[in-house]
Formats: C-alpha cells, structure tokens, sequence
C-alpha cells in the first residue's frame, strides 16, 4: 500500500511540475532564459559555459536582436526607468551588491521574479521579494519599445488545428 501512495504522490508532482512555467511560457523571451537557466558562473562569461549577470542578459537579449554593453552599470544607462509596480516581462532589473552603484542586473520574468545569474548560484530565477534583493534594488529599465515586447513576450501561436 506505501509503494502504491508514493507513486501515486511522485506520478502527481510530477504532473504539476511539467505544467508549470514562466509568466510568458512559449514565447521568445521565455526560451532565451530558459537556455540560460542552470548555466554556472563564469566572472566575464557571456555563453551557455559560463555568465556573470551582464553576460546573461545580453545572451538573453541578444537572442532577440537587441544588443546590450558588457557592464550592468552600462546596461542602466539605456531604456526607460519603469516603477517597480509597473514591471513586465523583459525589463531588467538593477541591483547594488557592492555598495558601490548598480553592480547586478536581471531580467524580470512577472510573478514578482526575475532571472539572473547569481554568484554563487549560476542562473536562477529569484523573487524581487528576497530580502536580499529588497535592500539592494536600485530601479528597472524597460529595453523592450512596445512592439518589441509584444514580438517576444506574448505566447507563440499553437497551429494544432492545421490539417
């Protein structure tokens, strides 16, 4: 009876689990983070070997034909500064770790989460309500124009109704 309960237990986390994604599952966006999810650190690392936080989102970006600089602190200095009630998917998020300015980025991914490759960590996705990251937060950007967000952050289209 124990080994029928825990398949039972195990068959429906599993089942939960693979129907779970991100706020904007099966769009650009979420398939550019998602090939950098897992990836270790690398301090000036900007590939799937290794990232440091401004070489994530430029990967992420750059998956979406938007050039980011190598430098978090360069990565400020563009878009516009969006309130963080105002946040959606794709704007990056900017941190002070070092006390010496903005010396993290991330890209929020909605649910009040973002993704960013975490020294210690690699790339993961993080909650923006971290105590961490409450008393670091310096602002958000918003690289993405308009058209540029509904490009790459809506859902693909599910053609399973062709013949």
């Amino acid at each position: 009876m124990r080994k029928k309960l825990t398949a039972v237990a195990v068959g429906c986390a599993l089942l939960f689990t693979l129907g779970t994604g991100s706020a904007f599952a099966d769009s650009k966006l979420d398939s550019a983070i998602d090939k950098g999810l897992g990836t270790k650190y690398v301090s000036g690392g900007t590939t799937t070997s290794g990232f440091d936080c401004s070489g994530f989102t430029m990967f992420v970006f750059s998956k979406l034909d938007i050039e980011l600089p190598h430098q978090s602190g360069s990565q400020y200095k563009m878009g516009t500064a969006v309130e963080k009630d105002e946040l959606k998917s794709g704007d990056l998020v900017f941190f002070n770790t070092s006390g010496k300015g903005v010396s993290h980025v991330g890209v929020f991914v909605g649910d009040g989460k973002f993704a960013h490759a975490s020294s210690s960590k690699g790339v993961v996705i993080s909650k923006l309500s971290d105590d961490y990251y409450v008393k670091r937060y310096v602002g958000a950007k918003r690289i993405l124009s308009t058209d540029k967000f509904e490009e790459v952050a809506t859902e693909s289209q599910d053609h399973d109704d062709v013949e």
